[in-house]
């Protein structure tokens, strides 16, 4: 990697540091269990994407929560193609500008009042973004905006499938892009359309279709702003499992794909309309475990459990291995059916997790390995960053 993170190779074991490995290290001697990143992977799945997008004309805006790291962020900023990162929240933001990254959408709306003041303030250091879907949010940003002597870019949310947030689409829409337009300090940009209940459809075809029906919702609102005279240069969404069919649509501007860099167990489940699984991605990110017991016959214990693993998205996945299955996680503990007792004290597994943004949000660092050594570390940069 020719990022800044390598200033981390270098990094030892010293009072107030803990790290789970240094730079050089083989990876049998990483402390476990560890977040590990394998490079080869990780950097296909970067150039993956950036062709793909660029085959496609669009814009990339990689969704940082995935990662929650500067030093991903930057290398999907400068090796891939992005042109900024998505973020959830504002501390979240807060940390990424801090790590050096300089263009950033919350993907959310904002609305407690010291929490907008720091938005504002934050856009004194960086291109800033900001979502709304309620007319009582416009005012406080209008007016932190203006009190920071920062123009805020604004983006309309609308709910185009997902049933979570978002104005409805159409002449509600258009109504609040209306006022965000007229607001001081604040630059309406365009329509924030992520429907992120498909992402995880398995079916193609049924995944496409939750697609076209989100497509004509966004076409009718964009269609809608521009009668009347306003522009929406922007139509940003799409994830991991969707992408292709908002690049087809002929109306998404911008891509916001986060997980195609790591690939987790149940992003592995969706399908393409031959089956296959999703193109291009591999897995790159694993949790490095130990067998630490194996007092019972046909079973084993490994030190992943709960605290290292989320679980939301089902148990992770033994990876490369068909004659060991994770069965049980617990707070410290993964319990796994061994039927052939091959396992020993010691052995190393790599766990593919079933939901990676929230596994990764459990750890401090990332060990990133090539053919079996560790290149680098990188922070977990906004790692419990939820406000």
């Amino acid at each position: 990697m020719s990022i800044r993170s390598q200033r981390l190779e270098s990094l030892r074991w010293t009072v107030g540091v803990d790290v789970p490995a240094v730079a050089g290290m083989g990876v049998d001697e990483i402390c476990t269990p560890a977040l590990v990143v394998d490079l080869t992977a990780f950097e296909a799945n970067v150039r993956a994407m950036k062709g793909f997008a660029a085959a496609h004309g669009m814009a990339l805006r990689a969704h940082a929560k995935t990662h929650k790291s500067a030093d991903i962020a930057l290398i999907q900023m400068v090796e891939g193609g992005a042109r900024g990162v998505c973020c959830q929240k504002v501390s979240e933001a807060e940390a990424l500008v801090a790590g050096g990254v300089r263009d950033v959408l919350v993907s959310n709306q904002v609305v407690d009042a010291r929490r907008v003041d720091r938005l504002a303030a934050l856009a004194q250091r960086a291109r800033v973004a900001v979502c709304v879907d309620d007319a009582d949010a416009i005012g406080p940003l209008s007016a932190a905006a203006a009190r920071h002597r920062v123009m805020l870019e604004v983006l309309v949310e609308i709910d185009v499938g997902n049933g979570r947030c978002g104005v409805a689409p159409g002449a509600p829409a258009v109504e609040l892009a209306r006022r965000v337009a007229n607001a001081p300090a604040l630059r309406f940009v365009g329509l924030q359309a992520y429907q992120g209940a498909a992402q995880h459809i398995y079916g193609h075809d049924a995944r496409r279709a939750a697609i076209a029906a989100s497509v004509a919702l966004v076409r009718e609102t964009v269609a809608a702003i521009t009668e009347t005279g306003m522009r929406c240069p922007v139509v940003s969404g799409g994830g991991t499992g969707t992408w292709p069919f908002e690049a087809e649509s002929g109306v998404y501007t911008e891509l916001q794909c986060g997980s195609y860099i790591f690939m987790d167990a149940d992003y592995r489940r969706v399908r393409e309309a031959d089956g296959r699984g999703l193109p291009a991605f591999a897995h790159s990110l694993f949790v490095l475990t130990s067998v630490m017991s194996r007092a019972r016959p046909g079973h084993a214990v490994c030190d992943a459990g709960l605290k290292v693993l989320s679980v939301d998205s089902g148990l992770p996945t033994v990876f490369d291995r068909d004659d060991v299955t994770y069965a049980v996680a617990s707070d410290e503990h993964g319990t796994l059916v061994d039927a052939e007792d091959r396992l020993r004290l010691n052995d190393r597994l790599w766990l593919v997790p079933g939901h990676c943004d929230p596994t990764c949000n459990l750890h401090d660092w990332y060990v990133a390995v090539r053919d079996g050594v560790v290149e680098a570390l990188w922070p977990v940069t906004a790692r419990g960053k939820a406000w």
